[in-house]
């Protein structure tokens, strides 16, 4: 299962296929990121699983080095430390990628195509070949396969509407009464009143639509007297 620890005789040889291994899958998956434009592309999921095979190929010489010493000396080794911090200090490179808008996040994906490079990286810094391109195969099919069943499954959609309008009565009735109509679901509702203009701002976020509505519910809302600006996202 494991990879020899020298490439005809040499270690040197041999954590060098280590490091092309992993520059390879963490660069695949880079690749269909980088197709998409996100921001960790090529470059950082080649380094990432690079730096991963380089620190467990790090772990690993601790004991070659050091392995032979007694258990009572100072020097008390624990390969599996590096791994352990490799796992949790990838975190803020994915912190970095993922991006909220509103109840909205992006990025979650990318990040953990991070993680896989990583993973990716440390197991073929281990030398288990095998298992890390099987790893490196399901994760690519996944990118790109899965990908394609978005259209298919339903999924419910987030609308963030503002509402500006004149400060009159009714005038919440009558929104509540259009999104109802549609059968629409309000998450959340913020409004605020502006006194000098004599203005009121509703803030709605909207699910339970399986298509984009924006333009017909924006089309709806400004037949209704006193509204002066509307905007969805």
């Amino acid at each position: 299962m494991f990879l020899a620890n020298t490439l005809h005789g040499s270690y040197e040889a041999m954590v060098l296929v280590k490091l092309l291994l992993s520059a390879l899958a963490g660069g695949i998956i880079g690749v269909e990121r980088e197709k998409h434009g996100r921001p960790a592309g090529l470059r950082t999921h080649l380094l990432v699983a690079v730096a991963a095979c380089l620190m467990m190929v790090v772990s690993e010489a601790f004991y070659l080095k050091y392995g032979d010493l007694a258990g009572t000396g100072v020097v008390r080794l624990d390969p599996s430390r590096a791994a352990a911090q490799i796992i949790s200090g990838i975190g803020f490179l994915g912190a970095g990628v993922i991006l909220k808008e509103g109840v909205n996040i992006r990025g979650l994906t990318t990040a953990a195509s991070l993680w896989m490079a990583a993973g990716l990286g440390m197991a073929f810094g281990m030398g288990l070949v095998a298992p890390a391109a099987m790893a490196a195969a399901v994760a690519l099919a996944s990118l790109i396969w899965l990908k394609k069943l978005e259209p298919v499954i339903q999924k419910d959609r987030y609308l963030f509407l503002t509402v500006i309008a004149e400060n009159r009565g009714g005038i919440y009735e009558e929104l509540e009464g259009l999104l109802t109509e549609r059968n629409l679901r309000l998450n959340n509702i913020e409004s605020s009143l502006d006194l000098a203009k004599c203005e009121v701002c509703y803030e709605f976020i909207i699910t339970n639509h399986h298509r984009r509505i924006g333009r017909e519910l924006t089309q709806a809302i400004s037949t209704l007297a006193g509204v002066r600006r509307i905007n969805f996202k």
